[in-house]
């Protein structure tokens, strides 16, 4: 009953803060929730997490008007356990795997999801981030048809969808009605909810898919479309010709996915209120006030592209909804050729968002521990850190998305076994010949273990991208959206190369021994409050491979020391006058000074008692 009642109080606080500042006529807009300090993240990427519903599978009808805008014939979903770089019998068509890929369907959907929220909530997981859930024709989703429905494929009943889509006016939302994947996603928010995980979706609104209704609008009626003035338009088509002159911008010059027109304000006026629309629908899907029973937030897709001013707006939508929800956007590469990141300290002045995908630890972490030739140092690791977080406010620092890996990068494993190449730079086999694709050995595994300790004792909410605790490996997209793998499933070994090349057979199982390690260090983090909130400092090491900081809050102390080096190291500290305890061997420390003896790769995490 205590842990029920703990529950209901977590959920109704933001119905009461509402209720409070109303009275008040008056919501801080600024405030980053605090909530999101103690998270612990993981992304899922719904199509390839887990089948738990195959009656709800696609089929042709559902990849109609995306890319390649044919079906192969004989195609069928792919199986499950499959060797990935297999091709299927319906994949001999003359296409090679990366093009094969992209048509590829495995049925991940929100039952599966559900089915496995025991399993995030046994890892210590607090925090889901779902990559796009919107109705599309493709796998990954980034181009909807609509974001007022959850893909038809994702819930148990995909013709019925279908027909309710039919008997709607998507620009009145008064029409909308709740589909079957809509009903099961709220299902999906509640039961997260009742084991304390919370819930952010993407929001892509930068750009649509070629299928969105308001497009297909403008598509068949050309100018005289209401939905014109959405999109921008360089010719409309001349019916008294041949051809057809139809012609608007894409994302990148990518005609799938038209943009969103904007003006000095941001999105045009049109399509601004209907994403605010979509805001409400599920912030509050009942519209009661009470925010519990939808998202906790959103990620902001591709967020740079998108004037400030309609993030502004957005914030305000979002908070006076929600104002303990979490906001955080794609603010990455300012320039992707030359390998420069971006600061995004522009987007968290308080107005717009709480916090970004932390691209920037990510290659300082894979610098530090999982490079070779170009392998930085300890102190140069602390100075990166420290270089950026003097560009951020320390409320938006302590609520960063920590990532080491995501749907659009190599994966953690495969990161470590291509070292010193840029990151997210050609890494994969059809953008550098010489990516290797193999499972990681031993001493790999070890600095992957190694980083995952950094990243959990560092300021900044840590986030898994599904299957790395579980062992998966794999290059950028697609090797990065294999399907999950799961311990009990039997998998085909990978002994195919996607170009044929000779390559190591590498068994494909669910890593239990880095599942643990993986639950161990979360349940140290969560376990310690200083690690949420407490000041970072870097203590001076004499050693360039080991890396020592100390996190303090109060009368509470961790101190960190990492070995990133192949060589045991033999560290003297000085405690003072305290003792201290190793959070993961159980080894104590007496006061004074003392001799810390750590392996290859090695991380202790001290605390005083």
């Amino acid at each position: 009953m205590a842990k029920k009642m703990s529950k209901k109080i977590i959920y109704l606080f933001p119905l009461i803060f509402i209720l409070v500042h109303n009275c008040q006529q008056k919501i801080d807009i600024k405030r980053v929730p605090q909530w999101a300090s103690e998270a612990v993240w993981y992304q899922i990427f719904p199509e390839r997490f887990n089948n738990g519903d195959k009656n709800n599978d696609p089929k042709p009808i559902d990849l109609a008007g995306g890319w390649p805008y044919n079906i192969p014939e004989g195609w069928q979903n792919h199986p499950w356990t499959s060797d990935w770089y297999k091709l299927q019998p319906w994949e001999n068509n003359g296409h090679d795997f990366y093009w094969n890929a992209g048509v590829r369907r495995y049925g991940g959907d929100l039952q599966g999801v559900i089915n496995k929220l025991d399993y995030l909530q046994n890892l210590g997981i607090t925090a889901i981030y779902f990559n796009p859930v919107f109705e599309s024709p493709s796998l990954h989703k980034y181009d909807a048809s609509s974001y007022h429905h959850i893909d038809n494929n994702f819930g148990p009943d995909p013709e019925k969808d279908r027909q309710i889509w039919s008997e709607e006016n998507p620009i009145d939302p008064t029409t909308w009605q709740w589909t079957t994947a809509d009903k099961l996603f709220l299902e999906l928010i509640k039961e997260a909810h009742n084991r304390n995980i919370r819930v952010i979706i993407d929001g892509v609104f930068n750009h649509v898919g070629n299928t969105f209704w308001a497009f297909k609008d403008l598509i068949e009626k050309q100018e005289k479309s209401q939905f014109k003035d959405w999109f921008s338009i360089k010719s409309f088509d001349d019916p008294n010709t041949p051809e057809n002159e139809f012609d608007y911008e894409g994302w990148y010059g990518v005609k799938d996915l038209p943009e969103i027109k904007e003006d000095e304000n941001g999105l045009v006026e049109g399509a601004a209120n209907h994403v605010h629309d979509v805001v409400k629908r599920w912030m509050d899907p009942n519209q009661d006030g009470d925010p519990s029973d939808g998202i906790d937030g959103w990620r902001l897709d591709v967020a740079e592209m998108v004037k400030h001013k309609f993030w502004q707006k957005f914030r305000t939508w979002v908070k006076e909804i929600n104002p303990e929800a979490y906001i955080t956007g794609e603010i990455w590469w300012k320039d992707w050729p030359n390998n420069v990141m971006m600061n995004a300290s522009p987007w968290l002045q308080g107005d717009q968002f709480d916090a970004v995908m932390n691209y920037r630890f990510t290659r300082a972490v894979k610098h530090f521990v999982s490079d070779q030739k170009n392998k930085i140092s300890a102190s140069a690791f602390a100075d990166t850190i420290n270089f950026i977080r003097k560009d951020y406010n320390k409320e938006n620092l302590y609520v960063l998305m920590n990532l080491l890996g995501s749907h659009d990068t190599e994966r953690l494993a495969s990161l470590i076994v291509n070292p010193d190449y840029w990151y997210d730079h050609n890494a994969n086999p059809a953008q550098r010949e010489t990516f290797d694709v193999r499972k990681p050995n031993e001493i790999e595994r070890m600095k992957q273990k190694l980083m995952v300790g950094i990243q959990m004792t560092m300021p900044g909410a840590p986030m898994v991208y599904y299957g790395d605790e579980a062992g998966m490996w794999g290059g950028d997209d697609p090797d990065c959206r294999k399907p999950m793998v799961w311990p009990d499933l039997i998998y085909e070994t990978e002994a195919t190369h996607p170009f044929g090349k000779q390559r190591s057979i590498d068994e494909v199982k669910f890593d239990t021994a880095l599942f643990d390690w993986y639950k161990n260090i979360i349940k140290i983090r969560k376990s310690n409050d200083v690690l949420h909130k407490g000041d970072l400092n870097f203590i001076q090491s004499n050693d360039s491979d080991v890396l020592i900081f100390e996190r303090q809050s109060n009368d509470s102390k961790i101190i960190v020391i990492a070995n990133s080096s192949s060589e045991e190291k033999n560290i003297e500290l000085n405690f003072g006058e305290s003792s201290y305890k190793n959070l993961i061997n159980g080894n104590e420390f007496k006061s004074g000074t003392n001799n810390i003896l750590l392996n290859q790769f090695e991380i202790a995490i001290l605390k005083n008692n």
